[in-house]
């Protein structure tokens, strides 16, 4: 056997063990899901405040955009570490990601804000490689 056809053979078994389809993919998804759950408990534990700051940068039916944003994070969040229709819903939290960033982020010239608005560029880009790659073996969708 050559060295090339150890490496492609040492890469295959790599590709189909337990760690990099069933643990790294869970444990991604969890780290993935914590920001936006605890930004959606967050949100829940002071509404006028929430609501107020969504008003604030003139988005229309702030308590609507509130009550979304809410299901948006806490129910996308436990669908992600469930790994239930993890495409999906890591495509709608990527959406989300983004249209926060540039929504509550686009003073690029303040610091705080340039640094929260590459944190959710990034995120997105995180959750778009769970819509190419899906949930992984640890997952509701890999027993289905």
């Amino acid at each position: 056997m050559s060295y090339s056809d150890a490496i492609a053979q040492h890469v295959e078994t790599l590709s189909q063990s337990v760690l990099i389809n069933g643990v790294t993919p869970l444990a991604g998804r969890f780290l993935l899901a914590a920001i936006f759950l605890l930004s959606g408990l967050s949100k829940i534990s002071d509404p006028a405040g929430t609501i107020g700051y969504i008003n604030m940068v003139g988005l229309p039916f702030p308590t609507l955009s509130y009550g979304a944003a809410v299901v948006v994070e806490i129910v996308g969040s436990i669908a992600l570490i469930l790994g239930f229709q993890t495409r999906i819903v890591s495509l709608v939290l990527a959406m989300f990601s983004v249209a926060t960033a540039v929504t509550f982020h686009h003073n690029l010239n303040d610091l705080n804000q340039f640094i929260h608005f590459f944190k959710n560029i990034a995120m997105a880009g995180g959750l778009l490689q769970v819509v190419a790659f899906g949930a992984g073996r640890y997952s509701v969708d890999a027993r289905r």
